[in-house]
């Protein structure tokens, strides 16, 4: 059975996934620390967090993940104000992007610094911390998108996501016999506002309640690595994995 983690930073919590992830959280009676750029926002979120759950404590910070000194800094100063950490959730994330080559390579970049160098950087914060106290649980939120090199404007987006993956395979083989655990999620589509602007299938999309509750499912089991949510975007994963590439050219 896997330990109950109580002490949890989430990063990119200010909308999304990890606004949901924190609500799913607080309402479980853990506490809570939050990162995101945009500050007034986890703000708002910690009031309603603190209204709803008054016995947990709700630590926030401004944070832009692509600061490698200030992710440092800020996990080291949210450690203290807990009392500790027991998971890091490396959520924070941009789907920006355009055809490579078409003038666009400033987006391109800022997606790849913020999606992969970004967590990367939060790996070794969290990972500091966890070597220290010689426990943890780092969960990586990749995405579906790693399976597959995606085209078009998503070849920058997919590629970050599956550099994502691989670092969360890495820690995984290597911290595998220690008390270290290392989760990765593969999210399919799932209903955000960074979703509806990438054009994802809504016949695919689940909602916003049905991929969080998977990813919080996956993230209290502590699975090495999931595809979600449900058996649709575990098929998904297991074709664009094995199947040939004159198949899965049709599916992208």
């Amino acid at each position: 059975m896997a330990t109950t983690r109580n002490k949890i930073l989430i990063t990119g919590a200010s909308s999304g996934l990890g606004e949901e992830m924190a609500r799913r959280f607080a309402g479980m009676g853990r506490d809570l620390a939050l990162c995101a750029r945009r500050v007034d926002r986890l703000d708002e979120l910690r009031a309603e967090l603190m209204h709803h759950n008054p016995n947990i404590t709700v630590a926030v910070r401004a944070l832009d993940v692509t600061d490698h000194d200030a992710v440092g800094e800020v996990f080291g100063e949210l450690r203290d104000e807990l009392g500790g950490l027991d998971r890091v959730i490396v959520n924070a994330g941009l789907g920006k992007g355009a055809k490579i080559g078409t003038g666009r390579a400033d987006a391109n970049l800022q997606t790849a610094r913020t999606n992969f160098v970004g967590a990367l950087s939060q790996a070794e914060a969290a990972l500091s911390i966890f070597r220290e106290q010689k426990r943890g649980h780092l969960v990586f939120v990749s995405s579906i998108s790693a399976d597959r090199g995606l085209p078009g404007a998503k070849a920058a987006y997919s590629a970050s996501k599956a550099a994502v993956a691989s670092l969360g395979e890495s820690l995984a083989t290597e911290l595998s016999r220690t008390d270290i655990v290392i989760t990765t999620l593969l999210p399919g589509f799932i209903a955000t506002d960074m979703s509806a602007g990438a054009g994802d299938s809504a016949a695919l999309t689940a909602t916003l309640d049905q991929g969080v509750s998977a990813m919080v499912d996956a993230i209290e089991s502590e699975t090495r690595r999931a595809a979600l949510p449900g058996l649709k975007w575990r098929g998904i994963d297991a074709a664009l994995r094995f199947l040939p590439n004159v198949l899965t050219d049709r599916m992208v």
